[in-house]
């Protein structure tokens, strides 16, 4: 348990990193974030290291003095009295009635806190790293009092933003496919992929086999390892197993679903108009960012042609949990594959390809008669493929199928995924 010695320690180091961490190089980010009506809180989600607690202090700066409370700080995660943490940073910050929550999951009933505070007119920033912590403790408690806001690792355009230059220029895409978005080693000009590496680690220790209390680490570590190895690749439970000395594929499943509460995996079904065949299909694994997958993943299995899809898996993620769309893979029974299915409502409004080298007549022909197929079969006219640099339409028959085809590059289209944001 924390002693208030402790908790006065920690909250006058907060103030001060808080004051120092606003002088540095900031990067305007990108998020769609409705305007605050009233006291709503707003919870920023996101992975670790995304950026989360510096977007959140420049927000908590707009609403003039506030408090900065930081739970990833082993002396305030022993806090039982919430009213004397709250005495003692008031003390230290003076006046206030706006205060930053950060990394909230740490703290126990940390949403009743928050409803407290609320009722008495605080306007509450909490940001957190558990997916589904947070979101089942903000729809029970909090429903229509709050504002989810999303923030990934640097989009493609943030990328080029910090480093002050064009997202068209030669070389920058295969960059940031490789390194990922994290904004540290950036900013900071540390080595990417030893950052990242221990990142990862980091993650599944802490936000893993320490919040749910795991025993078979060896188990954890190989699949964590197996799955950012294989991005974009169809896996089951049962197969699962097998690989990673499993006894059980429910054992692989909960795994699996830590994993992506934790922000490290996501999920894509199978397109199904079927609610219970997409259950029961096969799904594709990518990371959340594709620098987990470039720095823990084997080589091998991890070119930039994968890397390169995994970016655009992790754009449309992020515009899912924002709820703009839904997205899946499509495959037909001759084994034609639709890397990306993009629904939005009840209609599918985009098929997307993603080829980093399309050259080879023969590939081209396989992406685009599957691109036919799906678009037939789906009612869908946009058909996409995603290059490294190729730009032009093609109209393409087979069998007597025949549609347009636009070659974009995959540059391009990250860009357009930003559009209409504001910046913050």
């Amino acid at each position: 348990m924390a002693t208030m010695d402790q908790v006065r320690t920690a909250t006058r180091d907060q103030h001060e990193e808080m004051r120092r961490r606003l002088q540095e190089p900031y990067v305007p980010r990108r998020v769609a974030l409705p305007a605050a009506t009233g006291n709503l809180v707003r919870a920023v989600l996101g992975p670790r290291r995304a950026g989360k607690s510096l977007f959140a202090m420049h927000l908590l700066e707009r609403e003039g003095a506030g408090i900065y409370l930081n739970f990833d700080d082993e002396r305030l995660t022993g806090i039982d009295d919430y009213d004397a943490l709250l005495s003692v940073a008031q003390q230290e910050y003076g006046p206030a009635q706006a205060i930053l929550l950060d990394e909230v999951q740490n703290l126990p009933q940390w949403v009743l806190f928050a409803n407290r505070l609320q009722r008495q007119g605080w306007r509450i920033i909490v940001t957190g790293s558990n997916a589904h912590l947070l979101s089942s403790e903000l729809s029970t408690h909090l429903t229509g009092r709050h504002l989810p806001v999303v923030l990934m690792p640097f989009s493609l355009r943030e990328f080029a933003d910090a480093l002050k230059v064009p997202a068209s220029q030669p070389g920058l895409l295969a960059r940031y496919a490789r390194q990922g978005g994290l904004p540290e080693p950036l900013l900071q000009n540390m080595n990417a992929e030893a950052y990242t590496s221990a990142l990862v680690d980091s993650v599944v220790l802490r936000d893993v086999i320490q919040r749910f209390h795991l025993r078979a680490l060896q188990s954890l570590g190989q699949l964590t390892r197996y799955m950012l190895s294989n991005i974009g690749s169809e896996y089951a439970h049962a197969a699962l197993t097998r690989v990673v000395g499993c006894r059980s594929d429910k054992t692989v499943e909960r795994y699996l679903h830590y994993l992506r509460q934790a922000f490290l995996l996501l999920s894509v079904p199978r397109f199904s108009w079927s609610v219970r065949q997409q259950a029961a299909t096969n799904k594709k694994a990518y990371a959340v960012d594709s620098g987990f997958a470039a720095a823990r993943g084997f080589a091998v299995s991890t070119g930039i042609g994968r890397l390169a899809e995994n970016a655009v898996a992790s754009a449309l993620y992020r515009r899912q949990l924002q709820g703009e769309l839904e997205f899946f893979f499509w495959k037909s029974q001759q084994n034609h594959e639709v890397d990306f299915v993009v629904k939005e409502g009840t209609a599918v409004t985009a098929l997307v390809q993603v080829c980093w080298d399309a050259s080879e007549p023969d590939v081209r022909q396989r992406e685009e008669r599957a691109l036919l197929r799906a678009g037939s079969e789906l009612k869908c006219s946009s058909l996409l493929v995603l290059t490294q640099d190729e730009q032009r339409d093609d109209v393409v028959a087979w069998f007597g199928l025949k549609a347009a085809v636009r070659y974009i590059p995959l540059w391009q289209w990250l860009l357009s995924q930003d559009e209409g944001l504001q910046t913050y």
